[in-house]
């Protein structure tokens, strides 16, 4: 009986390419539901023998394990999070502009409402 393996709606293509090439690598068979014309099915990959279950959610946890550690990895490379105070030394007219903009926007969203009492 076929056993549903990983759900595939939100998953990037690159991802469920390699997923598909880690299953064919270690010789699992498997098959995939696609999401359909409107996007109402279940988009997903199944097992086809059940017995392979267990080494399937094992490579799979090894992999997504893999995966996050190389997002991680790249995400520290790209400078990781910055911060408003790191923003404004990097592009301080930027930053100040978008300050501006915001200030703007809750004056002119706000003061209808703060003149009704006048």
């Amino acid at each position: 009986m076929a056993v549903q393996l990983i759900v595939l709606r939100g998953v990037p293509e690159d991802e469920a390419e390699e997923i598909r090439a880690l299953l064919a690598d270690a010789g699992i068979d498997y098959y995939e539901t696609p999401e359909g014309n409107w996007g109402v099915s279940l988009p997903a990959v199944w097992l086809k023998d059940q017995s392979q279950l267990e080494r399937a959610r094992e490579l799979l946890s090894q992999y997504e394990a893999e995966r996050a550690a190389k997002a991680r990895s790249e995400y520290q490379r790209a400078g990781g999070w910055r911060g408003i105070l790191q923003r404004l030394k990097e592009d301080p007219f930027r930053v100040l502009l978008y300050l501006a903009l915001i200030v703007a926007v809750l004056y002119f969203s706000t003061m209808p409402f703060l003149s009704l009492g006048e």
